[in-house]
């Protein structure tokens, strides 16, 4: 690419979603082209997801892993959490995959609601889940986050391994630090959350590294009736 000669918007859908580009650029020390290039795949990358989700209403995004199956009891629970809250007026945002994503979508769609999905290209292939509206496949991590952070009001975290937990700390560092306002974070999935609650009370308030009030960012909600009660408490669907 030629950085004085940038190029025309006709090609920004497609360089933004170019192949490998966040494992080229996080493979190490690049030089000062490659660099802004990379920097231009970030913004066209942005540029297609402002496009794609401008929207009216209000969305709610849950988190959760993509490992859990049909008849897994957490699945179960996010599709009923999803149909809830497309019954109370919101959309549905995931990370657009298989699993608890897929299922808060289903239960969303299934009750006609807004169901959206920002996808994320994996070496080992993840495919957007089939209950989605409109999605828009991600080839940068932190862009998806961005998204999936920008257009919600509140998040539900189910759940899951390091990427759900990635992003459910992000949420939450985004509201302590007062990046974010002060937007519903509710755990849902009973024990899972509330041992770490106890490694927060235990380590981290132990060792000063955060406040009491920290602990408090996580809302836990046991079934989907007390995630929607903080949930409304707090947004009201447009």
């Amino acid at each position: 690419m030629n950085i004085n000669n940038p190029p025309s918007t006709k090609n920004y859908s497609l360089l933004g979603k170019v192949e490998g580009a966040e494992k080229a650029f996080l493979s190490g020390r690049q030089n000062r082209e490659q660099d802004l290039e990379s920097a231009i795949t970030f913004f066209l990358e942005f540029l297609r997801g402002f496009e794609s989700f401008a929207m009216e209403n209000k969305c709610i995004t849950v988190f959760g892993s993509a490992r859990f199956k049909e008849d897994h009891p957490y699945y179960r629970l996010a599709r009923d959490l999803g149909r809830e809250l497309a019954n109370a007026g919101y959309g549905v945002m995931t990370g657009g995959g298989p699993g608890i994503m897929e299922a808060a979508n289903r239960g969303a769609k299934e009750a006609g609601g807004l169901s959206l999905g920002c996808n994320i290209k994996l070496p080992h292939e993840q495919k957007p889940n089939p209950y989605l509206d409109q999605f828009i496949e991600f080839e940068h991590f932190f862009i998806r986050k961005v998204m999936l952070i920008k257009y919600s009001n509140a998040f539900v975290v189910m759940p899951g391994g390091f990427g759900t937990l990635d992003e459910a700390f992000e949420v939450v560092t985004l509201v302590q630090t007062g990046k974010l306002e002060e937007f519903p974070i509710i755990g849902m999935g009973g024990n899972f959350w509330e041992h770490l609650r106890e490694f927060g009370r235990e380590t981290m308030l132990h060792e000063g590294v955060i406040a009491e009030g920290d602990l408090d960012l996580i809302h836990r909600a046991d079934n989907v009736d007390e995630a929607m009660r903080i949930i409304k408490s707090i947004n009201k669907p447009k």
